[in-house]
């Protein structure tokens, strides 16, 4: 009996040590610092002493990212058509690598670029109708419903500002302001909207500027993001710039220096060949049709000469 009660007031002793630590620790960490002290008893030989230790905590004070703080409206497409950003962007990542969108090889069958007559802000991916469509990384589902020329499409915005969009499917697995994990399912994929075959358009967008995918991911079996800070200049938001058919030569910018050396203009002269057009030798050298014309002075619709020279700005 006496050794019971002993063990008995050795207990609620501990007990009350315990409560009286965390209760200092509360009222002396009312903005929850980095570490939160407290003092627990420890016994050495059957004597009962207190020991102070930290536990770390996450902090009231630490940056919580409100992505849904501005322009959030889960019924539009787009609800940056009226905000123009500051070039160059600047996007950053904690993770170096990303979620496949599918769960099988990824076969781009056409590029961000410039396809029949008109621009092409994403990237199209193959798949079966029915594969599992999944966020390729953390975030928030903005819009989850059918738009036009998308079909049934959602929109996911990440915590680095980033939106990417997963359209064509053909069935809807989340809903607007649902919280996405990085893998996590979206829908399943399809042929909805206006398309050809069963595919999945993915775009990637930033304050409603389209971004072209393949300057931010490498879309093969590693599944990395090519750098953790990458600075965007136009020429990586304009379809326009790019063939739909083929990758363009990567340059990427880890600082806002480089991007804004980038931006002086570098000319050289070239010579027509036979076949040529304004459009393919604009694709060739990533410019525009405006601008070749504004260089040289010539209407969109003038008759190339072999052997004429151009100056081309690139």
């Amino acid at each position: 009996m006496t050794l019971y009660f002993f063990a008995l007031m050795k207990t609620l002793s501990f007990a009350f040590i315990f409560f009286l630590g965390l209760t200092f620790a509360f009222s002396q960490n009312d903005s929850l610092s980095e570490t939160l002290k407290i003092t627990v008893p420890t016994t050495f030989k059957k004597a009962v002493f207190v020991e102070k230790i930290e536990i770390p905590v996450q902090s009231k004070t630490d940056s919580i990212v409100d992505i849904k703080a501005e322009y959030w409206d889960t019924t539009v497409y787009n609800p940056y058509k009226n905000f123009a950003p500051e070039y160059p962007l600047n996007i950053q990542f904690t993770d170096s690598t990303y979620a496949s969108p599918i769960p099988r090889k990824k076969v781009i069958t056409s590029r961000f670029g410039w396809r029949k007559g008109r621009p092409h802000n994403g990237i199209d991916i193959d798949l079966i109708t029915g594969d599992s469509v999944k966020s390729v990384l953390d975030g928030v589902v903005r819009f989850a419903r059918y738009s036009s020329g998308h079909g049934k499409t959602v929109v996911v915005r990440h915590y680095n500002g980033l939106e990417t969009t997963y359209a064509h499917l053909s069935r809807i697995g989340v809903k607007a302001n649902d919280t996405i994990a990085k893998g996590q399912f979206l829908g399943k994929g399809g042929n909805t909207g206006r398309s050809t075959g069963s595919h999945l358009h993915l775009s990637v967008s930033y304050k409603g500027e389209f971004i072209h995918p393949e300057y931010l991911f490498n879309f093969d079996e590693t599944n990395t993001i090519r750098s953790q800070d990458l600075w965007i200049t136009h020429k990586w938001t304009r379809a326009m710039y790019h063939s739909s058919r083929g990758l363009a030569k990567l340059t990427l910018f880890e600082s806002k220096k480089e991007a804004l050396a980038s931006l002086v203009k570098q000319r050289k002269v070239y010579v027509v060949r036979k076949g040529d057009t304004l459009s393919r030798i604009s694709r060739r050298n990533s410019t525009s049709v405006a601008a070749i014309c504004r260089t040289n002075k010539i209407k969109r619709n003038a008759t190339l000469k072999i052997g004429q020279k151009l100056i081309l700005e690139i």
